[in-house]
C-alpha cells in the first residue's frame, strides 16, 4: 500500500467582527494562540496558527476581519486581511447563525465575489439553534451564492471541527511541510504576551476602553532566580481612561496585572516579574506615527 501523500495549505479565517474567528482557531488547533472577547474587532494583528499531522499541515490565518475603516488603524487591520487574502489558498468565511445577513455580511459577499480560491462557509454558534434553524439558515447562506460548501458548527463547543479539518483537507495539494510539528504559531514571545495583557483589559474594564486601548512590551528578560521580568505599557487615548484602567486604589491595574501574569506563566513556564504602566497618548489610533512606533505595519495606510 503507497503512502499517502503529504498535504499542506494556508487558510484566511474571515468574518465579521466578534463573529468568533479566534475562538475557532484556537480550538482548531488545540491551544490558545489568539485572544478571545466579546468585543468587536479583538484581533489587530495577522496571527497564525498551525495544524500538523502525519499526512496534513494546514496553516491558518487569523484575520482582523472585513469592514469600513473610520480610523488609520482601521486601515491597518483592513489591509492586513486584504493581503492575506491573495497569500492563502482558501478562504474559511465564518458566518453567525443567529444573526440576520447584515450589512457587515454583505461586505464580506462583496469582497469574496472576486475572490477565485475554494471558499468554506462555516455556519458558527449552532448550539444555540434547532435542527430546522439551522438547515433554514443554510439556505440562505446558500442563496447567496458565496459557496455551495457550508459547514454547520459550534466553535465554542468544539461541534464539527474534525469536519472542517477534513473539508479543507480534501481541498489542498500535496505540498511541504512549513513548520516542524511541534511549533503552532509564528508569533513572536513579546507579541503573545502584550496580547495576553491587552485581553484582560478587555474582559476586566467598561466599553469605553477596548479600542482605545493598545499594549506594548517594552522590556522582556530573564533575571536571576530563573524570574522572567516584564515591562508592558498599556497606551489609552484619554486622560479619563486612565482612572478607569488604574481603579480604585489602583485595583483593577492590579486585576489585570495579576490575572494576566498567571496566563503568562503558564505560557512561558517560568515565574514572571510583570510591571505594568499607563500611559495616555491621545489619538493614537489616527496617527500613523503613533501606530508604526507600537509595532502595526503601516504599508497599508492611504496617504
Amino acid at each position: 500500500m503507497q503512502d499517502k501523500k503529504f498535504k499542506s495549505g494556508f487558510v484566511a479565517i474571515v468574518g465579521r467582527p466578534n463573529v468568533g474567528k479566534s475562538t475557532l482557531m484556537n480550538n482548531l488547533i488545540g491551544k490558545k494562540i489568539a485572544i478571545m472577547s466579546d468585543k468587536p474587532q479583538t484581533t489587530r494583528n495577522k496571527i497564525t496558527g498551525v495544524f500538523t499531522r502525519p499526512e496534513l499541515q494546514i496553516v491558518f490565518i487569523d484575520t482582523p476581519g472585513i469592514h469600513k475603516p473610520k480610523t488609520k488603524l482601521g486601515e491597518v487591520m483592513v489591509g492586513l486581511t486584504a493581503r492575506s487574502l491573495k497569500e492563502v489558498d482558501l478562504i474559511l468565511y465564518l458566518v453567525d447563525s443567529t444573526a440576520k445577513i447584515g450589512k457587515g455580511d454583505a461586505l464580506i459577499n462583496e469582497t469574496l465575489s472576486n475572490s477565485k480560491l475554494p471558499i468554506i462557509i462555516a455556519l458558527n454558534k449552532i448550539d444555540s439553534l434547532e435542527k430546522q434553524q439551522i438547515l433554514e439558515k443554510h439556505l440562505e447562506w446558500q442563496a447567496t451564492g458565496v459557496s455551495d460548501t457550508i459547514i454547520p458548527i459550534s466553535a465554542l463547543e468544539n461541534i464539527n471541527l474534525e469536519k472542517v479539518i477534513e473539508v479543507i483537507g480534501g481541498h489542498l495539494e500535496e505540498g511541504p511541510q512549513y513548520y516542524p510539528d511541534d511549533m503552532i504559531t509564528d508569533q513572536p514571545e513579546n507579541m503573545v504576551v502584550a496580547e495576553i495583557i491587552r485581553e484582560k483589559v478587555l474582559h476586566l474594564t467598561r466599553d469605553e476602553i477596548p479600542h482605545s486601548t493598545a499594549v506594548v512590551l517594552d522590556a522582556m528578560e530573564e533575571r536571576q532566580n530563573n524570574m522572567m521580568y516584564l515591562d508592558a505599557i498599556i497606551y489609552i487615548e484619554r486622560d479619563s481612561q486612565k482612572g478607569i484602567i488604574i481603579g480604585k486604589g489602583g485595583s483593577m491595574l492590579k486585576n489585570i496585572g495579576q490575572t494576566a501574569r498567571e496566563e503568562i506563566e503558564g505560557l512561558l513556564n517560568t515565574r514572571v516579574y510583570l510591571d505594568i504602566r499607563v500611559k495616555v497618548k491621545k489619538n493614537w489610533r489616527k496617527e500613523a506615527s503613533h501606530l508604526k512606533n507600537m509595532g502595526y505595519d503601516t504599508r497599508f495606510l492611504k496617504d
